[in-house]
């Protein structure tokens, strides 16, 4: 070990996190779980399709193109440190205390619901297949299942955690990908017009669609939270980020215009289809397949239910260090040196959300759409908060290019179209407002923001400490991936005392 990197170890074990237990793969996994790419073909793609029609694989396109845009952002702050509060570290680095706080929430939201929603699929899906076998156990009983075998996974040991999402998620892809070419195979490998020449499909419709592609593709930055425990994480952890988009991205759009050229003429429509890929599987003759799929996209929701508690309970760990939550959040196990505390909390709001719904009579398969949406508008926040720091902060650190900027307008430019397809305009031909409850959940957001960031406001108000920990906190982090002290820096107002 060198004097440069044993300052690094030392520090970063003082987390109380696991240090650089996890190779590539491991951090790989981490994001790749949270996207969980089989889901959306397997089950999700008709939620997506009834939104954006035959313009679904351009949704895919937009979303692809905005978040690398988005990545190489978080790449300015993901190659020179890393910390298991992630973006949230990054944006207070950037923009201030109070845009990092907007982040944290917005995090903290974007994967517990996202852990929700894909805790409904586990259980639909279980429910389904089950059921074939004259078994049907009630939904409150397979969310809990669900929730508390992926609590367990957290609370014991992250390496057995990305050990399994990796091999789950892995497999998966690999039989969805045979099985797509045995589709297109079985007709024709035909081209489809309707898809191609987008008919019938309005801009605003392939906007509202961006909402669940910017939720399909939710999470990809997850990998950022493993900062501690990541081995070289300057590196694994912008290549994790960038290669999770890009792969996932282009397994999306494959997917997406096999499925629906492979339900034209069928008479059936995926919109109303639980399970496209076992009727297509079916079609085409394979239908043990598409048996073999089902219960890989099952692993593949426990996958995402596991991958969506180890950053939210990374983020909360972060928070609670640095004041901003009881400060139990912020301790680790002694043993299996995980944020136990964290991680039992997450997973307790994670099963009593969907829970509540079911005893409300809502269908997993629509709680599934609304909580997905939802926790689309925290990544969402996250994404545009990111691209207006990294400018600044590149500025701030006198490396700041004009591609740079390019760069992040462009991104912020992307990000806008789904936010606008999910508002809506009223009398707008091409941007209809969207159909309740759709409409109802931008608003929910931000009523939710001003309650969290009025909390902080009035914590910041009562112990003014509180900023100065966070700060003293962020700074530590960057320090101790410098090796040398950085010379004054460029010479230009501070954006962090102004914005925090």
């Amino acid at each position: 070990m060198t004097s440069e990197t044993q300052p690094i170890q030392r520090t970063r074990s003082m987390h109380g996190l696991k240090p650089d237990c996890l190779s590539f793969g491991g951090v790989l996994a981490q994001s790749f779980a949270v996207i969980a790419p089989t889901t959306i073909p397997a089950a999700n793609l008709g939620l997506i399709v009834a939104l954006s029609g035959s313009g679904t694989w351009l949704s895919f396109v937009i979303g692809l193109v905005g978040l690398v845009l988005v990545s190489i952002n978080i790449n300015q702050f993901a190659s020179r440190s890393a910390s298991p509060g992630s973006l949230y570290s990054y944006i207070v680095k950037g923009l201030g205390p109070t845009a990092g706080v907007v982040c944290g929430w917005s995090m903290v939201l974007a994967y517990l619901f996202t852990g929700m929603s894909v805790l409904c699929g586990f259980a639909n899906f279980s429910s389904i297949l089950i059921g074939q076998l004259g078994i049907h156990p009630s939904s409150m009983t397979l969310l809990a299942i669900g929730a508390s075998t992926a609590w367990y996974t957290a609370y014991k040991d992250i390496q057995l955690s990305a050990i399994a999402m990796l091999w789950l998620e892995g497999i998966s892809i690999a039989l969805i990908a045979l099985l797509g070419g045995i589709i297109w195979a079985h007709k024709g490998f035909a081209l489809d017009e309707a898809q191609l020449t987008l008919v019938g499909v309005a801009p605003g419709q392939v906007a509202m669609g961006l909402v669940l592609v910017m939720f399909s593709f939710s999470g990809f930055e997850s990998a950022t939270t493993l900062g501690d425990e990541a081995r070289h994480p300057l590196k694994t952890i912008p290549k994790a980020v960038m290669g999770s988009v890009v792969l996932a991205g282009l397994f999306f759009i494959a997917m997406t215009y096999i499925e629906v050229l492979g339900f034209s003429g069928t008479g059936v429509e995926i919109t109303q289809t639980e399970e496209p890929l076992g009727f297509l599987a079916k079609q085409a003759g394979v239908g043990w397949l598409g048996d073999v799929i089902a219960l890989g996209a099952l692993f593949s929701f426990f996958a995402c239910v596991l991958g969506s508690i180890n950053p939210a309970a990374r983020v909360f760990f972060t928070m609670a260090r640095h004041g901003l939550f009881p400060s139990s959040l912020g301790e680790t196990h002694s043993a299996n040196r995980t944020p136990h505390i964290a991680v039992t909390v997450c997973a307790l709001i994670l099963f009593l959300v969907p829970a509540g719904m079911a005893l409300c009579q809502i269908k997993l398969f629509e709680s599934m759409g609304y909580l997905g949406a939802i926790a689309s508008y925290g990544f969402l926040t996250i994404y545009l908060l990111i691209s207006i720091a990294a400018p600044i902060y590149l500025r701030r650190i006198c490396q700041f290019q004009w591609r740079d900027a390019v760069i992040a307008g462009l991104s912020i430019g992307c990000m806008m179209i789904p936010v606008l397809g999910s508002v809506g305009i009223r009398g707008s031909r091409w941007f209809p407002v969207p159909q309740a409850p759709y409409d109802a959940f931008p608003y929910l957001f931000l009523i939710y923001l001003v309650i969290t960031c009025g909390w902080f406001v009035w914590q910041r108000l009562r112990s003014p400490q509180v900023v100065r920990s966070m700060e003293r906190g962020i700074e530590a982090i960057h320090a101790q991936f410098e090796p040398t002290p950085q010379p004054s820096l460029c010479e230009i107002p501070s954006l962090t005392d102004e914005l925090g």
